[in-house]
C-alpha cells in the first residue's frame, strides 16, 4: 500500500477521493505537449484549458483502462460540500497507448477553481473488459469510489494530481 510520505496521502487524495492502493501502471499526464503533471505541483487554469495527453505505460494492447479527472474541492477546499466535480472520463484506453485511443464518455471540462487551491486528480483504473463502463448521470456530486464500484473497476492502478487556483489579472502576467 501507499507510504505515509506519499503525496497522494499527504494531500488527502487517498482518503477524500479513493482508498489506499498500489500503483501498478505508469501514467503520464501532459498539457500543451510540455507541461507534465507532477503530484502537488501548481498549474495555472490558463495552461489547462485543452485536454491533456494521457500516456499509459503498462499492460498490453489487450488490457483496457478508464481515466477519470475529478475535483474533490468544490466549491472550496475548506468546505467541499459539493465534492466531487467530474471533469473528464475516457474508457477503453488500450495498454501501452494514450487517451486518444480511448472512448470519451464525458468530454473534458477545463478547471475553473473559484475559491482557494483545488486539487485536480487523474485516476486510472484497469477494466475487466472493453465497453463495460457507463457514463454517470451528472458531473456534480460525483463519487469516484461509487463510480468505480458500479462499473466494477476496483482500486486505481495509477493516480496523479495538480493544484490550481483562480488566476488574477496580476498572476497571468
Amino acid at each position: 500500500m501507499a507510504r505515509m510520505s506519499d503525496p497522494l496521502i499527504v494531500s488527502r487524495v487517498i482518503g477524500d477521493v479513493v482508498d489506499s492502493f498500489c500503483s501498478t501502471v505508469k501514467m503520464t499526464v501532459t498539457y500543451n505537449s510540455n507541461k507534465q503533471v507532477y503530484n502537488g505541483h501548481e498549474l495555472f487554469p490558463s495552461v489547462v484549458t485543452i485536454k491533456p495527453k494521457i500516456e499509459v505505460e503498462g499492460g498490453d494492447m489487450r488490457s483496457f483502462f478508464t481515466l477519470i479527472m475529478t475535483d474533490p474541492d468544490v466549491p472550496g477546499p475548506s468546505d467541499p460540500y459539493l465534492r466531487e466535480h467530474l471533469h473528464w472520463i475516457v474508457t477503453d484506453i488500450p495498454g501501452t497507448t494514450d487517451s486518444t485511443f480511448g472512448r470519451e464518455i464525458m468530454n473534458y471540462e477545463m478547471p475553473r477553481p473559484n475559491i482557494g487551491i483545488h486539487r485536480f486528480v487523474f485516476l486510472l483504473f484497469k477494466q475487466k473488459r472493453r465497453q463495460t463502463v457507463s457514463p454517470p448521470s451528472s458531473r456534480d456530486r460525483f463519487s469516484t469510489r461509487n463510480f468505480a464500484q458500479e462499473n466494477e473497476l476496483g482500486l486505481p492502478v495509477a493516480a496523479v494530481f495538480f493544484n490550481a487556483q483562480r488566476e488574477t489579472a496580476a498572476r497571468k502576467r
